[in-house]
């Protein structure tokens, strides 16, 4: 399929076969598909700086530097075993256990539309973690921990359902540099943009004029910066999640849905032939965040009427 999600599968493809073929290209190749993969972990980055802001500046860092090392173990320690060895002698349990990934993701941007249009905030939710005691900042640090497991847990999983015919021991490197690189990307971004509003008031205090209205600018535009975040990081849950489900069922022998959906892509892209491609993905990724949104609101509404289910959500 030409759109959405699978033309980042089909990079990563691309790349973890180009990794696997030349050792040599393991790290260029790996650090291209965790550029590739960041779409997955957007709501990490949407959401981790969130719980910092307003917190002193002496914190920030420090805890992003306690979840970037929490994602390391999660994805060295624990995922990239479990994964090695379902694809050493389970392979077919890489279908199943993606859906179930996707799952999440759609119930996560499901529960979050439907905490928008209730108007269910919570007032602890807006005060920084750190201005609530050291207990709920490492209970802060714990639950980004959780979301980024599964959401790495996405990203290896996806990487290693392209390279499953290879050599182990290609897989295993290939893995490792795709983990690695995938933490320094999301959460050297996500510390980029926590360090952004004192950035913008260091140029501010310069002489210059141009730096003066730079960092004024910088600093005003932090809270929308977070804003469009958190947006997207909601719409990318969506897109992602539903568009998992959407090859998933394929996969599994139930093929209408992406049957109509890859004929809408032609049929769309067949319009303007110089733009084919864009339109193509982008009906693609609308019926995805739509079948994303459907997905996960059957899954919230589940969870909300059954007595175990879940009240608080992770973020």
């Amino acid at each position: 399929m030409a759109g959405g999600l699978v033309a980042l599968l089909d990079d990563i493809a691309a790349i973890a076969r180009v990794a696997a073929a030349s050792v040599d290209d393991v790290a260029a190749a790996a650090s291209r598909a965790g550029a590739k993969s960041l779409g997955v972990v957007i709501d990490d980055a949407a959401v981790t700086p969130r719980y910092v802001t307003g917190a002193k500046a002496a914190r920030e860092l420090p805890i992003i530097k306690k979840i970037a090392i929490g994602s390391i173990r999660n994805k060295l320690l624990f995922i990239l075993p479990a994964i090695m060895l379902l694809s050493q002698f389970a392979s077919w349990s890489l279908t199943p256990i993606l859906m179930l990934g996707g799952s999440y993701l759609c119930f996560e941007g499901a529960e979050k539309v439907y905490e928008l249009i209730a108007g269910h905030h919570k007032e602890k939710a807006d005060v920084p973690a750190v201005e609530q005691g050291p207990e709920q900042e490492d209970k802060m640090v714990r639950g980004a921990i959780t979301t980024d497991f599964i959401l790495s847990a996405e990203i290896m999983v996806i990487a290693l359902n392209e390279v499953a015919d290879e050599p182990f021991v290609s897989r295993l490197i290939i893995l490792i540099v795709v983990a690695l690189g995938i933490t320094a990307l999301v959460y050297g971004a996500v510390a980029l943009i926590i360090k952004m509003d004192d950035i913008g008031l260091r140029l501010a205090q310069n002489e210059s004029e141009f730096s003066t209205r730079l960092g004024t600018g910088l600093v005003k535009a932090m809270p929308i910066v977070l804003s469009v975040l958190s947006t997207v990081g909601i719409v990318a849950m969506l897109w992602v999640g539903g568009h998992i489900i959407l090859v998933g069922m394929n996969d599994l022998g139930f093929s209408p849905i992406y049957d109509w959906v890859h004929h809408l892509e032609v049929v769309v892209g067949g319009w303007i032939p110089a733009i084919g491609g864009a339109l193509s993905w982008l009906t693609n990724t609308f019926f995805s965040a739509v079948l994303g949104l459907l997905w996960g609101a059957v899954l919230v509404a589940v969870m909300h009427l059954l007595p175990f289910g879940r009240k608080d959500p992770v973020h």
